[in-house]
């Protein structure tokens, strides 16, 4: 019988196997960008926890191993912003993106679980030619709100929705 992969709230024991997990999934975006000095391979582990102290992050279980993880953080405005979403590479196009994006958007528009604001948008960004991760967010309702260049051969595109 195969194991289930379960989704959960991260906690401190998570952010060494999550910042592992990060340098190993971003490897293909640096070599996509030819940029190894992108702040995702060089965040350091307390860092890290300080992200998820400021926001809430979940993982994806498959049994007792970290497989994917996202966080985010609500800024005064409203804005939920969503950040370092990653799948292990051999667990990707199974749906965890999507599950762990859709975990992420209900924890920050229920209210009853957090005594903050509710959250009116959600935003995130990724590089220009990271096709993939366009295609998933575009699936899941995001539209393109703008573009920045910050570096040689990088664009950021910032997509954007409407709470619910």
């Amino acid at each position: 019988m195969g194991l289930s992969v379960t989704i959960s709230a991260a906690d401190a024991q998570d952010a060494e196997h999550i910042l592992k997990l990060q340098y190993l999934c971003y490897q293909s975006e640096a070599e996509l960008y030819g940029d190894w000095s992108i702040e995702p391979l060089t965040q350091s582990l307390d860092a890290l926890r300080a992200e998820l102290d400021e926001g809430h992050g979940l993982v994806a279980r498959l049994g007792d191993e970290v497989v994917a993880s996202v966080r985010a953080r609500l800024d005064e405005d409203g804005t939920v912003r969503i950040a370092k979403l990653i799948v292990h590479p051999r667990m990707r196009r199974h749906g965890l993106g999507g599950r762990l994006l859709d975990g992420i958007e209900r924890h920050f528009a229920d209210t009853a679980e957090r005594p903050a604001p509710p959250a009116k948008r959600f935003q995130l960004f990724t590089g220009h030619r990271s096709e993939g991760n366009l295609r998933l967010y575009r699936r899941k309702g995001y539209a393109q709100v703008s573009t920045r260049e910050v570096g040689p051969g990088l664009t950021l595109v910032t997509l954007e929705k409407d709470a619910a």
